[in-house]
């Protein structure tokens, strides 16, 4: 129908300059879950009720791999790239696949199978290679005990059919010995199993049948068994035929892949996707549409932006680092995680655009007046509300009494310039209701910046002026000579009304970002839209539960304190979110620990999985946080 309406466009109506639909300018075709949480489309029955199910049998056979143990990889072959590092041997992960199929091709040409064992995979290697056999397969092995864990929905499983007393054996398809995979599963957590039948060993599989057959005549042809996997062709098709119950345990990845990025770097993305698709699709757990938004799409950024904070802390020498209120609630607590060591060199500390636009107003006034009248024009304000958010309201009787207006009259675009030009003649009189502030920001910041010379402070963005306003304010006002550095996500794009207006200070490394800017990720830049609600989307993930702050003021005793706005957001919803990062920063600090200098995350690749959100999502998925959105954007009113 529509390719009809286009040609009645074109040759009836002779419209020849058809607006054709956005091209998508990235190669991401994957789609939002939005029928509920993405985890539900994996919830199992609870396992003891799997577990009766099970219990009918006399002889229970698992599946080992992508069933009783999982790889935080969405590809178990990407475990050859963190190989290769070790080996340090270029192109490693493709020349290892190659090599085990010219084994199994060796071995079905002499045996007429294709079961061959790590050993002989590397007598051909280590033929064509050069590398060292022994030291390379030692390493192999070690990586699987290092990055296996135990899938926890099949271990909760198999835990509660041991305490039935059912005879439980393993039955898998590997070129790890039966020795190497009973070590493996010990490491991950499991007891000894009845019995190991390991394809590599017995020289038979269950991709043809012949390992099941073998099973029944080891364990008695009179009983009767199961058999949970994950493979639809050799745990369920081919364990049927050979008369076992089938349980189809389905992939991880296999579930998960349709809602993950590729568009990443190939070591990064297979991380982030395996860990993601391990996490959510496991079938133990049911979360929230929050906590995932927060664990799959969040948690990823806010690990790469803590590494990217982390390496610049490390090679400019700074003394200290400064999460600004509120974006930085959750991203310091992601920074305790990753690194725990630095307690005392950073800080949560109160800042907000509006306590910095009131006592930078002597230096800044053209945002201040664009921030408090101009970007409120038409917009159903008073008067009256507009000296209210400038803490101006004993000007308002003098106001009324110089001019034609009411308290109650509209701010509108044909009474801002006088409402201003008011402003500017009193502007001695402006500034005079800023001083307390400015005296109590400063003991504030006194004791934040004691002893430091070079500081950065941490922000979402997007124009960067919360770090530009603090370091003006200590350094001009306050005088507590020490730099400051701003570090944001990311920057204002092509789209914005100011696309430069952070360039001066980009350049010359006042600001630093993360993401994207006009000089790196520049794909990224012409994509990412304020317009489109694609800051909030980022923002929502930083959201912190608490009010944003008004000002800074001196209390009887001269001392300072902050007074905040009322909390507009939805508290829990935002707990859940950051409990969905954080549950991610956690996780993934385990595998970093264990891949070297090889879990970077850089900023293409931290911004990836939110390319979905903002240039994929639905209209089911975005009612998920349209009340939260809608809330956020009240608070910053």
């Amino acid at each position: 129908m529509y390719l009809l309406w286009l040609n009645f466009r074109y040759y009836v109506l002779h419209d020849q300059k058809l607006e054709h639909v956005e091209k998508y300018p990235y190669y991401e075709e994957k789609l939002l879950y939005s029928e509920g949480s993405e985890s539900s489309i994996s919830a199992k029955r609870r396992p003891e009720e799997f577990v009766e199910a099970l219990a009918k049998y006399d002889v229970i056979s698992f599946d080992v791999f992508d069933t009783l143990v999982l790889r935080p990889f969405s590809d178990p072959t990407d475990l050859f790239y963190v190989l290769g590092n070790e080996l340090n041997y270029m192109d490693f992960q493709r020349i290892r696949i190659e090599m085990e199929w010219k084994a199994r091709a060796k071995k079905y040409k002499k045996e007429k199978h294709y079961e061959v064992n790590l050993e002989e995979i590397y007598t051909i290697l280590s033929e064509e290679t050069g590398i060292e056999k022994q030291d390379a397969m030692k390493k192999e092995v070690e990586l699987e005990y290092a990055f296996c864990f135990a899938n926890p929905y099949m271990k909760k499983v198999v835990e509660l059919l041991r305490e039935k007393g059912k005879r439980l054996i393993v039955t898998s398809d590997m070129y790890l010995n039966t020795k190497q995979i009973k070590k493996l599963l010990e490491l991950c957590g499991y007891m000894s199993f009845d019995s190991y039948y390991v394809s590599c060993d017995q020289k038979k599989s269950k991709n043809e049948g012949s390992l099941y057959r073998y099973v029944k005549q080891k364990e008695g042809e009179n009983r009767t068994y199961a058999h949970v996997g994950d493979n639809y062709i050799s745990d369920v098709k081919n364990s049927e035929k050979q008369g076992f119950a089938p349980f189809h345990y389905v992939n991880v990845n296999a579930v998960g892949e349709p809602y993950r990025p590729y568009d990443m770097s190939v070591i990064t993305g297979s991380l982030y996707r395996g860990m993601v698709n391990s996490h959510i699709h496991n079938g133990l757990h049911c979360y929230s549409r929050e906590y995932e938004y927060g664990y799959i799409y969040g948690g990823l950024f806010v690990t790469g932006y803590c590494q990217f904070i982390h390496e610049y802390v490390k090679s400019h020498r700074i003394d200290k680092i400064l999460f600004l209120a509120r974006d930085g609630d959750v991203l310091s607590k992601a920074y305790e995680i990753l690194y725990p060591e630095e307690e005392g060199k950073w800080e949560y500390v109160y800042w907000s655009r509006l306590a910095a636009t009131k006592m930078a107003a002597s230096r800044y006034k053209y945002d201040y007046f664009r921030r408090f009248l101009y970007h409120k024009v038409n917009q159903n304000h008073t008067i009256q509300q507009i000296f209210k958010s400038m803490e101006l309201e004993d000007m308002i009787e003098s106001f009324c009494a110089c001019t034609k207006f009411l308290a109650k009259t509209l701010l509108t675009d044909r009474n801002v310039e006088e409402i201003k030009k008011y402003f500017i003649t009193n502007w001695e009189h402006v500034l005079e209701h800023y001083r307390e502030q400015l005296q109590a920001g400063k003991l504030y910041y006194e004791e934040v910046l004691q002893d430091c010379k070079k500081v950065v402070s941490v922000d979402i963005g997007w124009a960067g002026s919360g770090a530009i306003t603090l370091d003006y304010i200590a350094n001009h006002i306050w005088k507590l000579d020490c730099e400051i550095i701003g570090m944001i996500a990311g920057t204002n794009t092509c789209h914005n009304a100011e696309p430069d207006a952070s360039e001066t200070f980009l350049q010359s490394g006042k600001l630093v970002s993360y993401l994207y800017s006009q000089r790196e990720n520049r794909d990224l830049w012409k994509f990412h839209d304020a317009g489109k609600g694609h800051n909030l989307f980022w923002e929502m993930l930083l959201d912190a539960p608490m009010g944003s702050l008004k000002g800074f003021y001196l209390d009887e005793e001269q001392k300072w304190r902050c007074e905040f706005k009322d909390v507009t957001v939805d508290i829990e919803k935002i707990c859940e979110v950051q409990r969905g990062v954080l549950d991610f920063v956690q996780e993934y600090t385990v595998w970093s620990n264990k891949m070297s200098k090889m879990s970077k995350i850089c900023g293409r690749d931290a911004y990836a999985p939110m390319v979905m959100v903002e240039g994929k999502m639905n209209s089911l998925y975005r009612n998920i946080f349209i009340k939260m959105v809608d809330e956020k954007n009240i608070g910053a009113n």
